[in-house]
């Protein structure tokens, strides 16, 4: 079932239960995947890849909303900001922790054949691929500075 399918069930359900944080979490998902289906040169259909890619900027904005409303000291917003994001991650893939992030790094520094800082761009080329949307890329960048210093 593709994203868009699991997405508009998805609305239909937080309408019957007249629940507003859902529906408005998913109506926003929604209206990204029509933004990216009709943009020029675009094929109508979205890839996996593209999905993924759409919700973990979602995501991704939601995190930096709550962080600046929580500085702000707006605890309203910043419950909306975070409901919206409890719903975008239930589409995403799991996130690994720092531990298994650590050796998933490990495992492509070694593969990349990766011995001092200067190979950090070899490593993240591979890392940000492989560790898509289960994984921060700050996370990811700060892990790879670190094992290779």
């Amino acid at each position: 079932m593709s994203l868009k399918t699991q997405v508009e069930s998805g609305i239909k359900d937080a309408m019957r239960a007249k629940d507003q944080d859902t529906l408005r979490a998913l109506r926003a998902i929604k209206s990204l995947i029509l933004l990216e289906e009709t943009k020029g040169g675009a094929s109508g259909e979205l890839t996996a890849d593209d999905e993924l890619k759409l919700l973990t900027k979602a995501a991704k904005q939601r995190r930096e909303s709550a962080d600046i409303y929580k500085t702000q000291n707006r605890p309203d917003l910043l419950e909306k900001e975070q409901a919206e994001l409890a719903i975008i991650e239930q589409f995403l893939p799991k996130q690994l922790t720092e531990d298994e992030v650590k050796a998933k790094l490990q495992e492509i520094i070694t593969r990349v054949g990766a011995s001092s800082p200067a190979d950090m761009g070899k490593v993240m080329g591979v890392a940000t691929k492989e560790l898509a949307g289960q994984a921060d890329g700050r996370v990811v960048s700060t892990l790879v500075k670190s094992l290779l210093a």
